[in-house]
């Protein structure tokens, strides 16, 4: 899939981004920093957060390096996520908030993190869309979607002439897979780029949990993984990973990210590592592009 130009002026999305979900938790602000140094010199062009990470602190981190750095105009995309509710009150103030922490005037990419009943509803769609005219936000998307709430915000976007989102976020890897033909049928036919996170299921696609949760892991930091992984379809997935990494020699590790980067219809995937050598193989991975191992790996 060719890369994806979000908005005029913006740098076009490579196949791998940064996610900025540990910084804050799992990185201080130094470890941080050599991070995004090292993704800015291998020309990354994508950085996310949210305004729920570490209570605002990944933002910080992100709006301390841009002051910092001062990257070039035109030579990244930053991205962040709005909390419910979504009335147009909490949308003002949230996205005021996120402009402070990040140390900008305008959003690149504001995303809804969740889905809510409120997203739908004509006012916060026209507060969204103010965003837009008023220059306060670049693009529109949304995150954690499924196909119908997806195609329902579209509908009621374009019902009431306004403009409509540019990219979708969900979790997707081999594991628990939240991208489906349906949400890629709807972003094809209306352009909106989809964007991955959790390419390597949190450290579980890595095998170090076969034998419980590893002490220090994001699966101790932040436990809510745990029931999503810990389930009978993504333990034979990994199961399935294992067995083909032992046939091929690649590293399960090596393996998830490559079916991840290689998702049909995936336009670029957060990376969110803890080291810079995690984005390297990241970049290793991408270079591995064999189908019919893919397909080998999707068999349940």
């Amino acid at each position: 899939m060719k890369p994806e130009i979000l908005f005029s002026g913006a740098p076009a999305l490579g196949r791998i981004s940064i996610g900025g979900s540990v910084f804050g938790r799992e990185l201080d602000q130094d470890a941080a920093f050599a991070y995004m140094d090292h993704a800015y010199l291998r020309k990354v062009t994508h950085f996310d957060t949210a305004a729920t990470y570490t209570a605002g602190a990944s933002e910080k981190i992100i709006g301390a390096w841009l002051a910092s750095r001062q990257p070039k105009p035109g030579t990244l995309t930053v991205a962040t996520k709005l909390y419910p509710p979504y009335t147009p009150e909490a949308i003002d103030a949230g996205v005021a908030a996120s402009t402070q922490r990040l140390g900008v005037e305008t959003i690149d990419l504001l995303y809804l993190h969740k889905w809510d009943a409120g997203a739908e509803t004509p006012a916060a769609l026209k507060a969204l869309d103010g965003l837009l005219r008023t220059g306060r936000v670049r693009a529109l998307g949304v995150s954690n979607f499924n196909a119908e709430q997806l195609r329902r915000i579209i509908d009621l976007q374009v019902q009431l002439g306004l403009a409509t989102l540019r990219a979708l976020q969900n979790g997707n890897n081999l594991a628990v897979r939240e991208v489906d033909t349906s949400l890629r049928e709807i972003c094809a036919a209306h352009d909106i780029a989809i964007v991955t996170y959790s390419p390597r299921g949190a450290g579980f696609l890595t095998g170090k949990h076969r034998g419980g949760v590893h002490p220090g892991s994001r699966f101790d930091v932040a436990p809510g993984h745990q029931g999503i992984y810990f389930q009978p379809l993504p333990e034979r997935r990994l199961a399935k990973l294992t067995q083909v990494a032992e046939r091929t020699g690649h590293p399960l590790s090596h393996l998830a990210l490559a079916w991840a980067l290689h998702a049909p219809g995936v336009t670029s995937v957060l990376i969110g590592g803890r080291v810079p050598d995690q984005l390297d193989q990241a970049f290793a991975a991408l270079a591995l592009d064999e189908p019919a191992l893919f397909a080998e790996l999707e068999t349940d």
